[in-house]
């Protein structure tokens, strides 16, 4: 009987013990309106997400799955076609960004009492740790910026300023939460949501996030 290589032995083990990945389907996720009069457009199709906004703003969002919940990283592909101007994104009503991705976080101990709320419920919850990913405004990369409307719950992070291209990216969340808030070692990632803000300019946005991962 031939032994295998030791080279595939060694790339067997790293399959077996590498971070799984689960991938999040665009699919049935609910729409935030903040305004009886203003929303996005959203095209959900499986693996890919269209956005417009036109003077708009939105949320749309998901609950996570048990299985889930311990995810540490995330990943995705992002493009814009059509960008708003850059803003202040830490002013309350001059923040409009691209698109923002949003992590839900609850500790261990509140999961069950919150599992079920609605995404303004936990975006109000005063456990609840966001931490949003944004291509927008006029930071430099990897800005942490105050959220002018979660208070100490919520942090901006800034991966792209304002303007068009299309790009991959991947984060470590957990990395983030200890950079934004000093950390929460029983983290729960409990929702994930995605918004376009262009009301304050009264611009447009045309933008696309596909192949979005959780390890």
């Amino acid at each position: 009987m031939r032994r295998a290589p030791l080279s595939l032995k060694v790339a067997c083990l790293a399959c077996l013990t590498a971070t799984p990945t689960l991938g999040l389907e665009f699919s049935g996720w609910t729409e935030q309106r903040f305004s009886m009069f203003s929303s996005n457009s959203y095209q959900q199709g499986g693996n890919r997400l269209d956005v417009t906004s036109r003077g708009t703003v939105s949320l749309l969002w998901t609950r996570l799955a048990p299985s889930q919940r311990d995810s540490t990283g995330a990943s995705w592909q992002w493009s814009v076609a059509q960008s708003v101007p850059p803003t202040a994104l830490d002013r309350k009503g001059g923040d409009d960004r691209n698109l923002s991705l949003y992590f839900v976080f609850l500790p261990a101990a509140q999961v069950a009492e919150l599992e079920n709320s609605t995404i303004r419920r936990l975006l109000e919850a005063e456990e609840a740790r966001v931490l949003m990913y944004v291509w927008g405004g006029q930071s430099a990369r990897g800005s942490v910026l105050p959220s002018p409307y979660l208070g100490a719950r919520g942090k901006t992070v800034v991966l792209r300023p304002a303007g068009t291209g299309s790009f991959n990216e991947q984060v470590n969340l957990h990395a983030d939460l200890r950079r934004a808030f000093g950390g929460m070692p029983d983290a729960q990632l409990v929702g994930v949501a995605v918004s376009a803000d262009s009301d304050d300019t009264d611009s447009a946005i045309s933008a696309v996030i596909a192949g979005l991962r959780l390890n």
